[in-house]
């Protein structure tokens, strides 16, 4: 039996293995709830030890707290901050009180063991540690942390990266001329780049939306406790927390203009959420295109090749499938389930308190690393790597119908449905029906039916 040592808490003593850095309430929190043996995200845990950091320096610099003991609680969140293998001695699940108070009081017991043996004398977890400090505030206020940081930090510069890497191969292919598509069917030729430039489009329109929404996540609602009257908090707690929590992170964070409304509700993260949403609807379209594109390569339109990076079947030798678009979209599957649970979460804000934080901190971490990864990968193992296939883009594009369109505007529509119908049913180029159904020469017709002049609009 593995050793332990004996806690106690206000509900009494327990039994806590003796190496753990925390302390009773901890291990009531993991006794209480053996439920998914998910723990709360590394970047949950690394923005809560900012937040402690934060507020004993606040505290500190407001008289509250004496300096030794805010220092010691500074020194133990960089000491856990810089040591992946602490992060162990954070093992509550996700599914425990909605408040996040386990997470806190984890939180507050490890920090105060730290800082004790730093201090040389005994640090509380509740009166130094989460001084001034409510799991009311301090969860809700880590949940925007972690998020803002995690934005900046992760999935901005992966979306930034992937917009990039979509224009520079836009330039690359910009000379070859495809057929268009909608409703899946023939239309009018459009060029590569401008496949490519429309999605570079949406990643950078999704960034800006997601930049805008990230702005709420950086009002806080640290200082406001229980309930949001900010009880047992000196009035300048919340703007010195805000101003030392910026200068250690290097976002600006600012106090809420009322703690009431972001501790007992989340509807910025609900709104981050949703623009998250919004990308992974645009990776997914991306990445759908890129699937057909590939497709075949004989029997479909196979107008690109991706990189072949494993076989595809374990029965069919020689097959190689798109498996890069197909796990993007996966993530972007799991991306729109999470939303779904944040909104649903997100209603359960009942009066002065949501009681679903620590789910709505995982779900919306795991969107954020789930987009930021698949950006990345879908950037340099499928946009970046794949070959154009020349020949049978020419191929379909010559035999086209739909390029009668550009004749319109000279013989009608309906002369030009005849002459489409045709060119279909009897597998000629348009080129040749046209010639032999109107009095314009080749050579106007060459003009006229150019796939490059028209995938520019027909403009010279």
């Amino acid at each position: 039996m593995a050793s332990t040592r004996t806690e106690r808490d206000s509900m009494g003593e327990l039994e806590v293995p003796a190496e753990a850095l925390y302390a009773a309430q901890t291990q009531r929190a993991v006794n209480n709830f053996p439920i998914s043996g998910r723990r709360m995200p590394p970047g949950f845990i690394r923005a809560l030890l900012q937040v402690k950091a934060a507020a004993a320096a606040a505290n500190v610099e407001l008289g509250e707290l004496d300096a030794p003991l805010g220092e010691a609680i500074e020194a133990a969140a960089r000491e856990l901050e810089a040591d992946p293998d602490l992060l162990q001695h954070f093992p509550v699940d996700v599914f425990q009180t909605g408040s996040g108070t386990s997470t806190n009081m984890n939180a507050n017991e490890v920090l105060a063991t730290l800082a004790s043996r730093r201090a040389g004398t005994a640090v509380h977890p509740n009166d130094h540690v989460n001084r001034g400090q409510s799991s009311n505030d301090v969860i809700p206020t880590t949940l925007h942390v972690s998020g803002a940081l995690a934005l900046q930090r992760d999935l901005m510069p992966a979306l930034d990266h992937l917009e990039a890497t979509l224009r520079r191969k836009g330039e690359r292919v910009h000379d070859q001329v495809k057929t268009g598509r909608t409703h899946l069917m023939d239309a009018m030729p459009v060029r590569m780049s401008h496949t490519l430039g429309a999605w570079a489009d949406q990643v950078r329109d999704c960034r800006g939306r997601l930049e805008q929404a990230c702005q709420e996540l950086q009002t806080l609602a640290q200082g406001g406790t229980a309930v949001g009257t900010g009880i047992n908090a000196h009035p300048g707690f919340a703007s010195a927390f805000c101003h030392a929590l910026s200068e250690r992170s290097g976002l600006a964070f600012r106090p809420a203009e009322n703690f009431f409304t972001r501790i007992g509700s989340q509807d910025s993260a609900v709104a981050v959420s949703g623009q998250l949403r919004g990308t992974a609807v645009a990776l997914m379209k991306i990445a759908n295109d890129l699937r057909w594109m590939n497709s075949g390569p004989l029997a479909g339109l196979g107008e690109i090749e991706l990189e072949a990076l494993q076989p595809g079947s374990s029965i069919m030798p020689g097959k190689v499938n798109p498996v890069i678009p197909e796990a993007v979209a996966m993530v972007c599957a799991q991306v729109m389930g999470n939303d779904a649970t944040l909104g649903i979460a997100g209603q359960s804000g009942n009066f002065e308190l949501n009681v679903m934080l620590p789910l709505m901190a995982e779900r919306l971490l795991d969107s954020i690393e789930l987009l930021a990864n698949a950006s990345r990968l879908l950037a340099d193992r499928a946009i970046d790597s794949f070959k154009v296939r020349e020949a049978q883009l020419q191929g379909p594009l010559s035999r086209n119908p739909i390029l009668v369109t550009a004749l319109n505007p000279i013989i009608g529509y309906q002369q030009a449905a005849e002459i489409a119908k045709r060119a279909y049913a009897e597998n000629r180029p348009i080129i040749e029906v046209a010639e032999e159904a109107t009095e314009l020469s080749r050579e106007e017709l060459e003009n006229l039916l150019d796939p490059a002049h028209l995938a520019d609009g027909g403009h010279a």
